[in-house]
């Protein structure tokens, strides 16, 4: 565990089924002109339709994004960004997942022209916040409400990338149930348990820490407890509204420490073979972990005490991870989540292709505390082929 550390959040964070009548204190008075950061799914669903008026009564004007990609080139970005320099804001609204707040953070410190998503990319450093921004997530999963991270693919190396600065953290969060409600099992199983996999990584990261620990505990609890109700129930808006809030508790955690080899080994699957980021992490996974397990016994043992009942004290610290592992399994067997690479038409002659890209994320392979040899990637991708 890291013996010096920090945590950084933003800077008002609210939650609960009312979470989003806070947008009119927000605004009132204080801002003119908002851009909602949004896709079209969102806003055809309705999804949009609370949080405007809310705004309207703040006494903001709008303008609706409502464009943006889902797992977004670092071109596709800039090109969303370019029209909203045009708009002349003074706040960004992001609703929706992962990809619609990432753009939206990424035009919080490029808003002003001054640089492009590209400079970012090869220098993050030059990050520097021109507009406050406010995350409504629609998803329960990807916490990019509570991170410094936004994530894109570079087109030409077929790999999504993260920007990482502090200055893209956000200044307000909004956590309310009421706007997962209506959300396909499908991608809510999927977001659920990138959650998870950012809360279990980060609590087994060589970054680990005091602060870390505390958030990705937490999360785990709540997403063990809510995550399978959460999915299959539309009217569990308190099971909902608990992923929510583990989602974000992972997303703090991601903060203080950091990820692993699921997402370092899962980048080239979103990147080259456009599977989704949640159900590419929930692929890796278990793979990953069984690895790391000889490395994190002491790690999976106090998840499983922490989220489990006092009869877990008669266990060794193997049966303990192996009932933790067991238990994920379960969980992803009951979301219906596929984890075979080749039902996304990946084989086993693209696998020096996979292993040549997940190799390259070395910012996340180095928090692993086994270290992943090329051997070893390849190993672990045979697997789930």
């Amino acid at each position: 565990m890291n013996s010096n550390y920090e945590l950084r959040m933003p800077g008002v964070v609210y939650h609960g089924e009312n979470a989003l009548e806070s947008l009119v204190s927000i605004v009132q008075g204080k801002y003119n002109r908002a851009v909602i950061f949004t896709d079209k799914g969102i806003e055809k669903a309705g999804i949009l339709e609370e949080p405007i008026r809310y705004l309207t009564q703040g006494g903001v004007s709008l303008e609706i994004l409502n464009e943006l990609p889902s797992e977004p080139t670092c071109d596709q970005a800039q090109k969303i960004i370019d029209r909203f320099i045009t708009m002349k804001a003074d706040i960004i609204i992001a609703i929706g997942g992962g990809s619609v707040m990432d753009i939206a953070k990424l035009a919080s410190v490029t808003g002003n022209g001054a640089l492009k998503v590209r400079d970012l990319l090869k220098s993050p450093h030059l990050c520097k916040k021109t507009i406050k921004t406010i995350m409504i997530p629609t998803t329960a999963g990807t916490g990019s409400e509570a991170t410094p991270n936004c994530i894109v693919a570079i087109p030409e190396k077929e790999l999504k990338v993260g920007i990482v600065h502090t200055d893209m953290i956000a200044d307000f969060v909004l956590l309310d149930g009421r706007m997962i409600r209506n959300l396909p099992k499908k991608i809510a199983a999927s977001t659920g348990v990138d959650a998870l996999a950012h809360a279990i990584e980060c609590y087994t990261s060589n970054k680990a820490n005091s602060f870390s620990d505390l958030f990705a505990l937490e999360a785990l609890k709540l997403i063990f407890s809510n995550i399978e109700k959460a999915c299959e129930d539309v009217n569990a808006i308190k099971e909902k509204g608990n992923m929510l809030l583990a989602s974000f508790y992972a997303g703090v955690a991601i903060s203080a420490s950091g990820t692993t080899a699921v997402h370092a080994l899962s980048y080239p699957l979103g990147g080259k073979y456009h599977i989704p980021h949640g159900i590419a992490n929930a692929i890796m996974l278990l793979p990953v972990l069984k690895y790391n397990k000889p490395y994190c016994l002491e790690e999976f043992a106090t998840v499983y005490d922490f989220v489990h009942s006092p009869e877990v004290q008669l266990l060794s610290k193997d049966e303990k991870a192996e009932k933790l592992l067991k238990r994920l399994e379960e969980i992803l067997h009951k979301l219906s989540i596929e984890t075979s690479l080749r039902s996304y038409g990946i084989k086993e002659s693209d696998l020096d292709t996979l292993v040549q890209a997940g190799m390259e994320v070395e910012r996340l392979l180095m928090n692993n505390k086994r270290e992943v040899t090329r051997e070893a990637a390849r190993e672990l991708y045979l697997q789930v082929i």
